[in-house]
């Protein structure tokens, strides 16, 4: 069910309770299909019978239905893939997060002051203890590699199963790849045993295209690999065009740390030149 807390103001809400707030606010009736969607908001208290929004709805509404730049975030763990993300209008910003197994997302009004902050925080950026040092500070192989080494490693894990054999599984997939020889092979079949967390953030906003107006957009994506800390995924570079990727396109990961993640999180918004080219079209 939806739901709000007041004192923040934050809301639970799934994909088809913003789809039917959103229409509502534009003064239509939403389709048939998000009946019970309806319902749920109306029994929470977030609709009234005749349609109207709570007050304390309209900044994320109105944020959500014209925003001027969004930045997505999407994590994968082994618990599976989620979406957060941030919408940035004129006068307001909206956070929503997802929880695993959850159809509802949270969402919340973000101090734009405290954005970098959020986002860092919605990635678990840390500035934590010195990691283990590596031979090598860059990794290479091809997307059909890292691929069959994330699958080798998803078949191999399960009650039982140790780290040892995650580890043997993972460089047994990455030798039959044929791209790697020691110590890249090694390094690498660490890095995707202690992998914590991979991540991707990309924004984007209305600006010029090849000489023609369309969407700008910037975007990194990064390993969190524990003890062995964060590395940057140079390639495939974001924003990842998905019509270009092929199973031997290059795959590289080069060692990096939190300060320089912090960096990159704040060049991903647009400076103020490209804003105002933008509202100016």
């Amino acid at each position: 069910m939806p739901s709000i807390d007041v004192s923040r103001p934050r809301f639970r809400l799934s994909d088809e309770h913003l789809i039917v707030l959103s229409e509502l606010a534009a003064g239509r009736q939403p389709a048939e299909e998000f009946a019970a969607a309806r319902k749920e908001v109306e029994d929470s208290g977030l609709v009234t019978a005749d349609g109207r929004l709570v007050h304390a709805l309209l900044p994320l509404v109105q944020t959500f239905l014209a925003p001027g730049v969004i930045i997505s975030l999407e994590a994968g763990s082994r618990q599976g893939t989620l979406r957060h993300g941030v919408l940035i209008g004129d006068e307001h910003v909206v956070a929503h997060e997802a929880w695993p197994g959850e159809t509802e997302e949270e969402y919340s009004l973000v101090e734009p002051k405290t954005l970098i902050w959020k986002l860092a925080s919605m990635v678990n950026l840390r500035q934590t203890p010195a990691a283990r040092q590596t031979a090598l500070t860059t990794v290479e192989t091809t997307v059909s590699g890292i691929e069959d080494a994330l699958a080798s490693l998803k078949a191999t894990a399960g009650p039982g199963r140790t780290a040892d054999d995650e580890r043997a599984a993972v460089r047994q997939a990455l030798a039959a790849g044929g791209t790697l020889g020691e110590p890249g092979l090694s390094l690498l079949a660490e890095l995707v045993v202690e992998l914590r967390c991979s991540w991707r953030m990309t924004s984007a906003w209305q600006g010029r295209q090849d000489g023609q107006d369309g969407v700008e957009g910037r975007g990194f994506a990064v390993w969190d690999c524990g003890p062995l800390g964060y590395w940057l995924r140079e390639l495939p570079e974001e924003p990842l065009p998905a019509e270009q990727l092929t199973p031997a396109s290059p795959f590289r990961l080069v060692r990096t740390d939190a300060k320089a993640i912090w960096t990159l999180i704040t060049d991903l918004l647009p400076d103020a030149d490209e804003v105002r080219a933008a509202r100016a079209r």
